[in-house]
């Protein structure tokens, strides 16, 4: 985490903003050598000096830097996408919890943008709730202990931002704040996170930034998603 040389650049989010005016795979295969350098390089190397940390956190993380387990897919499945666009005009460094089921858990995660780069902890539950640790661990440790989500609102809350996802009337709906424990049912989604600007982003202290943001919220992931 020694890290003095800025591994995030102008390039990067310079090239974000390119594809967000031209988001089309004319225009992306045309820039695809400038995607490599300028944001798949990147982020495979941010990956890379995360790992000490998020390893000391738990060993089980994976860290490989592959696509699909640690950086997010550019392409868009616009299968049932309202937003048909090919790409997206982001991308995630991610770390996700060591869950032995089926179904989605909780993550520590980096996300590049156009204008905005934010961190912190997400779980979703995914297509099926009751495959996801949501369901299988976190459910039971909520209604043991019901205070836990005060707790860590009273931890976070003036450092890091909430909100959380349900789904009424067949739609998601997303509430601002922490989800208190007569919610936790019907929860599909929650994130905390901190936004950090672009300049933040650039420099060489930047992996140091993410590693305490990272620490500050593994617990949570602990107690929603690791069978410890």
């Amino acid at each position: 985490m020694a890290q003095s040389e800025p591994i995030i650049t102008r390039e990067t989010f310079r090239f974000f903003r390119d594809l967000a005016r031209n988001n089309r795979t004319e225009w992306m295969q045309a820039n695809r050598e400038r995607y490599q350098e300028c944001v798949v390089q990147p982020l495979r190397r941010l990956c890379e000096e995360l790992a000490p940390t998020v390893l000391r956190l738990d060993p089980r993380f994976e860290t490989s830097g592959r696509t699909g387990a640690n950086l997010s897919r550019i392409n868009r499945d616009i299968r049932f996408a309202k937003d048909k666009t090919p790409y997206r005009a982001q991308m995630y460094v991610k770390f996700s919890a060591p869950f032995g089921g089926e179904g989605e858990a909780g993550q520590l995660y980096v996300g590049i943008s156009t204008k905005t780069v934010t961190a912190g902890f997400r779980i979703y539950s995914g297509s099926k709730r009751k495959e996801s640790a949501l369901a299988q661990i976190a459910d039971a440790r909520v209604e043991a202990k019901p205070r836990w989500l005060s707790q860590q609102k009273k931890r976070l809350s003036r450092r890091y931002e909430s909100y959380w996802y349900s789904v009424e009337k067949g739609e998601w709906t997303k509430h601002a704040g922490w989800p208190a424990a007569e919610n936790w049912e019907k929860l599909q989604g929650w994130i905390v996170r901190r936004e950090l600007s672009t300049a933040a982003a650039t420099r060489g202290s930047f992996c140091k930034d993410l590693g305490r943001i990272f620490r500050d919220l593994h617990p949570l992931l602990r107690f929603t998603s690791l069978q410890d």
